[in-house]
């Protein structure tokens, strides 16, 4: 019994729950057990074949590791010795505990497995956007510390904006024309050298906003390239016609920055002449930083680009650049695909939405050989994000985020890069890379025909018990807890729906089964949210994931939950069932 006290006077009793094996899992264990008491490691490893999305290539050894590490876990001071047979097979309570294991028995693969060999622009690159803040975007402090934590969490791009000190004599890392606290930027690269690779192998791509002159350009360079050393990757020619490949990248470091000045002198000059209007992004930059406060910053950036002194970047800082950005006029124009170079164009968020109405199908033949990134608003003064989805469905393969931020669309950015073993890199599904007859592209705005239907069955969840106070959800009884269960996705696949609220238990049995038609399997993401009911007011939070739709295994599987900022529960998770019909 577990007891409440109610205003220290009165006790609530209730019974505790006790886990119990749902119908569907006492069916197929009768069924691949040969309706016998034990599973053997045979029957399991046609079970995970059949049932469970495993490989083919799974082995006896496999299932037979699984049975020895189930009954490792289970095993007590006062439990009687097993027999031969006992300790080689699986009662229906260790067959149950296998499944609702996180770790034995993941709903994706924690593997990298796909290919990894084509070049970079072929795949979406977890992003982060001003990478150095801790907070919101106009009076935080600056540090190395968010940089660590997004890469222990698998991002790999980093992005850091360069101001000269107030003596002109060295460099900072801060948000300019805030009141951000700098951050020196040694520090910064030090750190990302030291943590570059502890979650992945894959290249971590350092971008560079840089608004200094080229006495500290070369200072920067010489700075990158003492800390970094043979981990920096240069290009071999100064113009590439393709990317390398991750694999290729494996453990080096690649710098992308904005064009050379005497480039954007040469463009600024054009405009100046009269003969074009402003660009949509100078357009796009000023109105924001106007509603911003900043009115006069696109100004001094042309400025500063007009000015004769800082037209010739310093010979080691071009050479380190392995991903160029531009910056051209107006959207047509910029979206033109070079045969004999690879770019990066950068964009907003407005102006992406913008672009996606005139220029979709030029967005993506520009992305499927060269880059796009896409960067929050300015007037996202508390470091929030926006809907990521947009930018992948036109394959954008930056879509940088606030990874200092909270929500639900970050919520979405961890889930799309759980995809490949947490790499950082997603493959770009084929019809965002390949052209169709007389040269058709991908057009996210036609009607498109159900692919698949994906079925989810929600089981049973336990873990909260553990990981939160007696009284955390209901001061005087157990919690209400219930699922949301939806798509994020192409607009056709969206979709949520909930299970009923089961009252007063700790590990409740929802058992209810939901139907997703999907369109655009490739790119859409489950969202699962635990919620606690209450009457009186906002419904607590109980946990949430977001895991790719492509990337999901058959089968039933153990969901392990986060908070709300996104780290891992130690015990919260969920018993689903994944069919794809």
């Amino acid at each position: 019994m577990e007891s409440f006290r109610i205003f220290g006077c009165f006790t609530r009793k209730f019974v505790k729950a006790e886990l119990q094996p749902p119908s569907d899992i006492k069916q197929f264990f009768d069924k691949y057990a040969e309706c016998g008491p034990q599973m053997t490691a045979e029957h399991l490893q046609k079970l995970m074949i059949e049932v469970q999305g495993e490989s083919k290539a799974t082995t006896l050894a496999d299932a037979e590791k699984i049975i020895e590490e189930i009954k490792s876990r289970r095993k007590h001071p006062h439990m009687p010795i097993f027999s031969n047979t006992a300790r080689k097979t699986l009662s229906l309570d260790e067959f149950f505990s296998y499944l609702f294991s996180t770790d034995l028995n993941p709903p994706i693969n924690p593997q990298v497995h796909q290919d990894m060999n084509a070049p970079i622009s072929h795949y979406f690159i977890y992003t982060g956007h001003n990478s150095y803040l801790t907070g919101n975007q106009i009076s935080s402090d600056c540090s190395d510390v968010p940089i660590i934590q997004a890469l222990q969490r698998g991002v790999r791009v980093i992005e850091l904006d360069l101001w000269p000190t107030p003596n002109k004599q060295d460099v900072h890392v801060l948000h300019g024309k805030t009141l951000t606290t700098p951050v020196d930027l040694l520090k910064c690269l030090k750190s990302i050298k030291e943590y570059a690779f502890c979650a992945s192998p894959y290249p971590v791509i350092l971008t560079l906003e840089d608004h200094l002159n080229p006495t500290l350009q070369a200072k920067v360079a010489e700075m990158i390239i003492q800390v970094f050393e043979d981990m920096l990757f240069y290009p071999e020619t100064e113009i590439l016609k393709d990317f390398p490949s991750p694999e290729e990248l494996k453990y080096k470091v690649l710098v992308s920055t904005k064009p050379p000045k005497e480039y954007l002198t040469a463009e600024n000059a054009k405009n100046s002449s009269g003969s074009k209007e402003p660009s949509i992004e100078e357009q796009e930059f000023k109105a924001n930083n106007e509603k911003s406060g900043n009115g006069n910053s696109v100004e001094r950036e042309v400025c500063d680009y007009d000015d004769p002194s800082l037209q010739e970047r310093p010979a080691e800082y071009k050479k380190m650049i392995t991903i160029p950005g531009i910056k051209r006029g107006e959207l047509k124009e910029s979206l033109k695909v070079d045969p004999i170079k690879v770019s990066r164009l950068s964009w907003s968020e407005q102006l992406l939405a913008k672009a996606t109405t005139s220029h979709g199908t030029r967005i993506i033949r520009y992305t499927q050989k060269n880059i796009l990134r896409i960067f929050p608003k300015v007037t996202r003064f508390n470091s929030s994000n926006y809907e990521p989805i947009l930018g992948w469905m036109y394959g954008a393969q930056m879509v940088a985020f606030n990874m200092q931020g909270h929500g639900k669309q970050l919520w979405l950015m961890h889930g799309m890069f759980r995809a490949n073993g947490g790499c950082g890199y997603v493959k770009k599904p084929d019809f965002l890379l390949n052209s169709g007859p007389d040269d058709q592209v991908f057009d996210p705005k036609a009607d498109s025909s159900i692919k698949t239907t994906l079925k989810v069955k929600v089981y049973i969840g336990d873990g909260w018990r553990e990981d939160f106070r007696q009284t955390h959800f209901d001061t005087f009884s157990p919690p209400d807890f219930y699922v949301k269960v939806g798509i994020a996705g192409a607009p056709a696949d969206k979709l949520m729906k909930k299970t009923k609220v089961i009252e007063d238990h700790w590990r409740p049995a929802w058992n209810e089964e939901f139907s997703f038609p999907l369109t655009v399997p490739e790119l859409a993401l489950l969202r699962i949210e635990v919620h606690e009911y209450d009457t009186t007011d906002k419904d607590d939070f109980g946990g949430q994931s977001c895991l790719p739709v492509r990337e999901l295994k058959p089968g039933i599987h153990a969901v392990p939950l986060y908070n709300y900022k996104g780290e891992k529960y130690a015990s919260v998770k969920l018993l689903m069932q994944f069919i794809f019909a």
